[in-house]
């Protein structure tokens, strides 16, 4: 399957659909597959991941039952295409980049590390590292329900 994110640029070839959480038992990144064979299944445990046309997803129902229970449960991920090819192929470093983070008791989604104010709704491709740390590329912004903005 070959998927083409950026027009102009070298194609990227990806797997299948994945849903991607980090694993607070394993210390690692828990791979679920979307589609095929093993839909609904974890198939693999990673250091890092590289996904492209990623959507931020927060269950609201999971993020309250955390904050009434105080333990933390899978509730929030990354949907994507887990990519097979390195970043490096397809960015050229003119891509607007940031870091993303989450925290059931501070936001009700993912958000710019830097600019909490700043929700993080999907972007062209993303950076899964082994320190619990998400670097991504060409985000869509919210700055509120209302203003949804892509930027350059």
């Amino acid at each position: 399957m070959t998927l083409i994110i950026n027009p102009g640029k070298i194609p990227v070839h990806t797997g299948p659909r994945v849903f991607v959480y980090f694993n607070l038992h394993k210390k690692l990144w828990s791979v679920k597959a979307l589609e095929g064979p093993n839909k609904g299944r974890v198939i693999a445990h990673r250091q890092w991941v590289v996904l492209a046309a990623c959507k931020f997803k927060v269950s609201q129902a999971g993020r309250q039952r955390v904050l009434r229970e105080r333990k933390k449960n899978v509730h929030a991920g990354i949907e994507g295409r887990m990519l097979q090819d390195s970043l490096d192929m397809v960015l050229y470093g003119n891509e607007q980049r940031t870091r993303v983070t989450y925290n059931p008791y501070k936001y009700d989604s993912f958000v710019d590390a830097y600019n909490p104010n700043r929700k993080i709704l999907f972007s062209n491709y993303a950076q899964l590292h082994t320190d619990r740390t998400v670097e991504v590329f060409n985000p869509m912004v919210a700055y509120d329900s209302t203003n949804v903005k892509i930027l350059p």
